[in-house]
């Protein structure tokens, strides 16, 4: 339901439900919980900080990614419950996103060079890396980073290519990339294949 209603426009609802979700099947204590529970309110935490940042509430979108992460330290990396694949390496790559959202770009591309190095980086699937590579070239984008922009890129259609060929937001990144007149040539082949001008 979060992501219908923030594709549709209406991030304050989506954040709103996400958190009232999380906050309904929290724990009461996240120590003595197993990782089932506490994976699928990390994960509505995760998307209720991503919708207050595309609503631009900032602080908003702080706190549900600090809460999110003491989650993900008791889950940890390389889990999958209920397939969410939460854990502190995609709280990482939900701050990220979070700093991309909100313009904070040079933070993002150094959350972003941190988080892949992470070995949890590894167990996420691929659609999920490259989603997230898709974000690194918005974040790369902002700092006028056209090169590294079109690595990720790059890099991502290797990963999963579906995530950059169907995905509208990918294809915007692409866009903006070789719209750049620095752009490298080895990204305006991959504009040429999926017919991005």
């Amino acid at each position: 339901m979060g992501h219908v209603l923030c594709a549709t426009g209406r991030a304050r609802a989506a954040g709103t439900a996400a958190l009232a979700a999380a906050y309904r099947i929290a724990p009461t204590d996240p120590d003595d919980a197993d990782g089932s529970p506490l994976s699928l309110c990390g994960t509505l935490l995760v998307q209720a900080a991503l919708a207050a940042a595309r609503h631009g509430d900032d602080k908003a979108a702080a706190v549900r990614v600090d809460e999110a992460t003491e989650l993900a330290v008791v889950v940890g990396d390389g889990q999958d419950h209920h397939h969410t694949c939460f854990g502190p390496t995609a709280v990482a790559l939900a701050r990220v996103a979070v700093d991309v959202e909100r313009g904070a770009a040079d933070e993002a591309v150094a959350r972003h060079v941190d988080a892949v190095g992470r070995d949890g980086w590894r167990w996420l699937p691929p659609g999920v890396r490259a989603a997230h590579l898709i974000d690194a070239a918005r974040a790369y984008l902002q700092t006028d980073d056209p090169v590294n922009a079109a690595r990720v890129l790059l890099d991502a259609d290797r990963t999963a290519s579906a995530e950059v060929r169907d995905r509208p937001a990918a294809r915007d990144v692409l866009a903006d990339t070789i719209r750049h007149p620095d752009a490298p040539a080895t990204v305006l082949s991959l504009a040429v294949t999926l017919g991005v001008s």
